[in-house]
């Protein structure tokens, strides 16, 4: 069982107070939650996308194979050129490989770490078919962030049927865990049907006088914009962008909202901006994919001579 300050940092990571937990100090090389806070202080850096400080923090030396798989997820997401990713993803395999041997000494928990960060590492590459088979989607696996990486995944290529089917298997035994009601936002935001549900989650966990999460506020302010109530949605994300500045999905909703509620100007700055420092943003890629699309079509089309 964790003990009440690993716990503490467990929810402080699940709701996103990454800056929280990357300033936690490290216990001694041996005390009994050394391995974990280190675990959870490496991921919170890779979360504000700083592969090289969570490199850094984990021993070249290290035998566990969840800090070994966070060590290799940075060095993934940090990797500049595909050859050396590739390489960082052939490392993560070959653990997935390593903890499902018998003789391996890793605990259960840090085998399922294992196969969260070397999902998330292969879905970021675009291979889901392996993310997922990794993560034990339709295996009734009780790796409740795994379920919370298989949900995201089927929601993001659109497969609401699948992600349902994976939530409510969890629910079956799971308890009454934040990650769990996480999950069930996700959901509810992509189908429409739970903006209430999920509006009221975000607001009662950012209530908690000790938690500080620019993440959650971002969410919340998504959720406004969805139930059209942009000024609200506006506020939550200027609040976002100045506790955790450049955060690429928060910038992308002020786009959104701009183009709703301000000047045309302030729209295209914003949207120029974040196509310049973040490139790979999904809603980059998708509106220059439509761009290209729209100016090879309109290049076909022939205007017909005006009518003497």
């Amino acid at each position: 069982m964790d003990s009440s300050e690993l716990y503490n940092i467990k929810q402080q990571f699940t709701l996103g107070a990454y800056k929280s937990v990357a300033g936690l100090t490290v216990p001694e090389p041996g005390s009994p939650a050394h391995d974990s806070v280190l675990l959870y202080k490496a991921r919170a850096y890779i979360a504000l996308n700083d592969a090289k400080t969570a490199s850094q923090l984990i021993p070249e030396n290290t035998d566990n194979v969840a800090l070994k798989a966070v060590a290799g997820l940075a060095k993934f997401i940090g990797a500049g050129a595909t050859p050396a990713k590739d390489v960082a993803l052939e490392e993560l395999r070959d653990l997935c490989v390593e903890i499902e041997g018998e003789d391996g000494e890793a605990t259960e928990r840090d085998k399922d770490v294992v196969r969260v960060l070397a999902g998330t590492a292969f879905a970021r590459a675009g291979e889901l078919e392996e993310a997922l088979e990794t993560l034990g989607a339709g295996t009734n696996t009780e790796n409740l962030e795994a379920v919370a990486c298989i949900v995201q995944i089927y929601l993001s290529i659109n497969r609401v049927d699948l992600a349902k089917k994976e939530f409510e298997r969890a629910k079956q035994w799971a308890e009454d865990d934040v990650m769990l009601q996480l999950i069930e936002s996700s959901i509810g935001l992509v189908t429409g049907k739970g903006y209430s549900d999920s509006h009221s989650f975000y607001t009662e966990q950012l209530g908690n006088p000790s938690l500080s999460s620019p993440h959650l506020l971002t969410a919340r302010g998504v959720v406004r914009l969805l139930r059209g109530d942009v000024p609200e949605a506006k506020s939550d994300l200027e609040e976002s962008l100045t506790l955790q500045a450049g955060d690429a999905e928060t910038e992308a909703a002020m786009v959104v909202v701009s183009g709703l509620d301000g000047p045309r100007q302030n729209a295209d700055e914003l949207w120029n901006r974040l196509v310049s420092e973040h490139p790979d943003h999904a809603m980059v890629i998708d509106v220059l994919q439509k761009a290209d699309k729209f100016d090879a079509f309109a290049s076909k089309f022939v205007v017909p001579a005006i009518a003497a």
